[in-house]
């Protein structure tokens, strides 16, 4: 791994997406999802997706359409990605769902024709820091096999809830339900590594760690029946924002984003004062190994974001490196 200050993480970033033909304002949007991605420790979502952006352009250019609301009430958007990339999709649908919630109360918004929505987490973080309740979905194209086979049925269908706390870490929780996703089996590829074991499956149903085969084959459900179970269900909401039950490779995903505000049920701030309470309840339970505390959902991902801030710089890949840089030279 090589060690990269973050003002040149981003210039290369920056480099790299207009390269490609995102224009600033857009460039910008993407790479603060992809650095975020990279703070917290996901480097396989991170500067490495600009690289599959590319792969994807190369056989599906980048489209000028505008994104357009096609439905609509006072508590509910249907939006038309036009195909654009999620961070751009998610993050309007986002703002979209806290600006009608903010009238309303509550709001749902629908995001279709897109790809590559990111972390779920990221939008999470943004509505509770407008002090909201959030529940997140997005389908993708069939990679994971269900529960007892091996054949793909569903996408890597993360799930994301979150909860404002008045201040401190939000409590948010974002969950994907394959045992690896798609984006680390790419990485792995680029890199020249192997999956872990139980992992992956290639096309004849037969187990593999070799990122090749897994990404011709399937992606072993986490949780057994259970995350099965969940990724159905992440699928079927995905189809309720619009995508089809099976998304083409890398097209037309389907996203859901539902937002509340607490004082709907009752006082915002008490609410979120008993929800701060019940995670520090939380991280008070005494631990099985006393040097490892229990933890809420999210605050790894803040504590290993603030230790990258403090330090200047990430560790990133030394193959992703060059082939960001030659992209930027490129084109």
């Amino acid at each position: 791994m090589a060690f990269v200050a973050l003002d040149t993480a981003v210039r290369l970033g920056t480099d790299a997406l207009r390269a490609l033909g995102f224009d600033g304002s857009e460039a910008a949007i993407v790479l603060d999802h992809l650095m975020d991605c990279e703070l917290r420790g996901l480097s396989y979502s991170g500067l490495a997706r600009i690289l599959s952006i590319a792969d994807r352009f190369g056989h599906t250019p980048l489209t000028g359409a505008d994104m357009r609301i096609t439905r609509e009430s006072p508590v509910s958007a249907q939006l038309d990605g036009a195909d654009r990339i999620g961070y751009l999709v998610g993050r309007r649908a986002t703002e979209i769902a806290v600006e009608k919630a903010r009238t309303s109360g509550l709001a749902v918004v629908g995001a279709n024709r897109t790809w590559y929505t990111g972390m779920l987490s990221y939008y999470a973080e943004m509505i509770t820091g407008a002090g909201m309740v959030a529940m997140l979905a997005s389908n993708a194209t069939p990679w994971v096999a269900p529960y007892g086979g091996t054949e793909p049925r569903f996408g890597t269908n993360p799930i994301c809830f979150g909860f404002p706390t008045g201040g401190e870490v939000p409590v948010i929780w974002d969950i994907g339900i394959s045992e690896i996703i798609h984006a680390q089996a790419v990485l792995a590829h680029r890199t020249g590594r192997r999956l872990p074991p139980g992992s992956a499956y290639d096309a004849a149903g037969e187990p593999t760690d070799d990122p090749v085969a897994a990404l011709s084959g399937a992606f072993a459900a986490w949780g057994g029946h259970r995350g099965s179970g969940l990724g159905i269900v992440v699928q079927l909401l995905g189809m309720l924002a619009g995508s089809p039950a099976a998304p083409p490779q890398l097209e037309d995903f389907g996203m859901l984003v539902l937002v509340l505000r607490p004082d709907l049920f009752g006082s915002a701030t008490e609410f979120e004062q008993r929800t701060a309470e019940f995670a520090a309840s939380v991280r008070a339970t005494r631990p099985v190994d006393p040097a490892v505390a229990v933890r809420m959902p999210f605050e790894r991902s803040v504590a290993v974001r603030a230790d990258r801030v403090a330090a200047g710089g990430i560790d990133v890949e030394p193959a992703v490196l060059e082939a960001l840089s030659e992209l930027t030279s490129r084109h």
